[in-house]
């Protein structure tokens, strides 16, 4: 207690902390007035009526997807994936979808990821897309199978030299020693790319997601949102819309 109060009463400890706690606290208040001006769907939004929707989800999402590409939106088929460990644990990325079919919605990674090795104990996942150029998002959840060594590979090759490589340089979610060492490693990859595009990467995975819940969200610049969510029950797709 008295080096609790001698530390208190020191003549130089208030003085010095006072101004870095208004810092503090200006940069706090600085951030919250960012945050509150930024504008939201500041333009022209696209209507929906979900009486025109199809009976299932695969066409409207294919179809909504091309048009936020035909918008401007950079990189339309990027999406956030949410996986959860053995102990329930969530975590959350966001990477590339490469197709959506009768089957589902397939991304890929090494199945020594962190995301890996989360459907492994747990085969179940959520995805997110979000259009701001049109006010659309679209959420997808079910379980989670894991293609084939030869569809997985298949998947990689088809992709860009730089998917290659990046997938040759592997240990993803590994602990990195220094910049260094990963342009190392990465300069070996390009280089093995380029010369030999059918490398082999034995841990590159393909996962397919099949639906069970897809939630078609179109904004609304009064707030009126327009929600649509699919069910898949007792073997077909069911539809109701859901309050903003």
């Amino acid at each position: 207690m008295s080096d609790h109060r001698a530390h208190q009463d020191s003549p130089d400890a208030r003085p010095a902390g006072a101004p870095a706690q208004h810092a503090d606290d200006a940069d706090a208040q600085a951030f919250r007035e960012l945050l509150r001006g930024l504008r939201v769907w500041d333009v022209a939004l696209p209507s929906f009526d979900p009486a025109t929707a199809p009976a299932e989800p695969l066409p409207l999402f294919r179809q909504w997807l091309r048009e936020a590409a035909e918008a401007g939106v950079p990189e339309p088929h990027t999406m956030t994936l949410a996986t959860a460990d053995e102990a329930g644990n969530p975590s959350v990325r966001t990477l590339m979808l490469h197709d959506a079919d009768e089957r589902g919605w397939h991304f890929a990674s090494h199945r020594g990821s962190r995301k890996g090795r989360e459907l492994a104990v747990r085969p179940r996942a959520a995805l997110g897309f979000y259009w701001p150029a049109v006010g659309r998002q679209v959420r997808v959840s079910g379980p989670v199978t894991v293609a084939g060594p030869e569809e997985s590979a298949a998947d990689l090759h088809h992709r860009s030299t730089g998917a290659l490589a990046a997938a040759l340089v592997g240990r993803q979610s590994e602990v990195l020693g220094s910049v260094e060492e990963l342009a190392r490693a990465s300069e070996a990859a390009w280089e093995r790319a380029r010369s030999e595009p059918a490398a082999p990467v034995p841990s590159w995975t393909l996962y397919v997601l099949r639906p069970e819940e897809v939630e078609f969200f179109q904004g609304d610049a009064q707030r009126r949102h327009v929600r649509l969510n699919y069910r898949y029950e007792n073997g077909r797709w069911t539809q109701d819309l859901l309050w903003p």
